[in-house]
């Protein structure tokens, strides 16, 4: 790699540190459904997924090595017990790029707007487009075989209008129809929180430490709380609720990822979650849907909360690179 003369900013050292951590992890978990994977139309999808983030890692080391900054620790093999028998049936292994590959067009978007010196831009921007390719490729394959669960339909637009009374914000006690954004919204965090709610159900039956137990135990909680909110509110306006997809999870009890990457899965997923549910909340017009969105950031923040005391417990959790404290060096003889 061009040596350049031009330093990293923060911005450009701490996406990339929390990028090389993410796609280690992703290596780990796409690994693991590559082994147990049977469906031949699903094999080369999860290959690709885990190839583009072996790439990430392989860029970023070398970044990272030009400017003679440590890498972080990294999640390995050692994270993954092989010889478990599959905890998931192959069509998880499918919804898992979904997801992922949806949550990382989001997050490399933002990490994309922060940066300026050409190799890390150029990085963030291939990663994007990457992100983009296999969301596409994810969702082309879910409704070949017809696990895609599409939002709801309503009738085209025949003219444009315009808001003309303040009660188009209400939400509470007269309400009016959803509009086209808030359904996109509603649909995609009941989509998200099934997802999770499944990846929760099936780590219970494994996980033998009664803290991450109960951890993962309340993850699940919010997540149904999610899904039965939001699903009442598409079904009040017949607009027909979420249907869960048929991603089974197997009847394994046998432990395949280690606590440290679970619990840091977890940490990943409301630190997004809260971003999401963010952007919802704000181009959300009705007052219902709003409370409900604050109640369920503050819900997931106090979450969120938990699983970072326990990483820090258990000494899993890395300080991303920090600034130099100035008054200290001040005050130093």
């Amino acid at each position: 790699m061009a040596k350049h003369s031009i330093r990293l900013s923060s911005a450009e050292i701490g996406g990339l540190w929390a990028t090389f951590i993410q796609e280690t992890m992703s290596v780990c978990l796409l690994k693991y459904f590559l082994h147990h994977n049977q469906d031949e139309e699903i094999a080369p999808l999860l290959q690709e997924a885990m190839e583009i983030s072996g790439s990430h890692i392989e860029q970023v080391t070398l970044i990272f090595n030009d400017e003679r900054i440590p890498l972080p620790d990294a999640f390995t093999d050692n994270d993954i017990n092989y010889s478990a028998p599959p905890l998931f049936y192959d069509m998880f292994g499918l919804s898992f790029v979904y997801n992922s590959s949806r949550l990382n067009m989001v997050n490399n978007s933002f990490l994309t707007s922060n940066v300026a010196r050409k190799d890390v831009l150029d990085f963030f921007v291939k990663a994007m487009i990457q992100a983009a390719t296999l969301y596409q490729s994810a969702t082309e394959l879910m409704l070949s075989k017809g696990i895609y669960d599409r939002p709801p339909m309503i009738p085209y637009p025949k003219h444009n209008e315009y808001i003309e009374k303040q009660s188009y914000i209400s939400g509470m006690i007269k309400k009016r129809p959803l509009n086209s954004i808030e359904i996109t919204e509603i649909f995609y965090n009941t989509e998200r929180n099934y997802f999770s709610m499944l990846l929760c159900s099936a780590l219970l039956q494994v996980v033998k430490d009664k803290e991450i137990k109960d951890f993962i135990k309340e993850g699940k909680e919010i997540s149904e709380r999610q899904i039965r909110v939001f699903n009442e509110i598409l079904v009040k306006e017949q607009l027909m609720g979420n249907i869960s997809t048929t991603m089974e999870v197997t009847d394994s009890t046998v432990l395949p990822f280690s606590n440290k990457l679970i619990v840091f899965l977890f940490h990943s997923l409301n630190s997004i979650d809260i971003t999401l549910l963010g952007h919802a909340m704000s181009v959300s017009m009705r007052t219902d849907l709003v409370a409900n969105y604050q109640k369920f950031i503050s819900e997931i923040m106090l979450y969120a909360g938990k699983g970072f005391n326990l990483l820090v417990e258990r000494g899993w959790l890395q300080q991303p690179p920090m600034a130099p404290n100035r008054k200290e060096l001040e005050d130093m003889k």
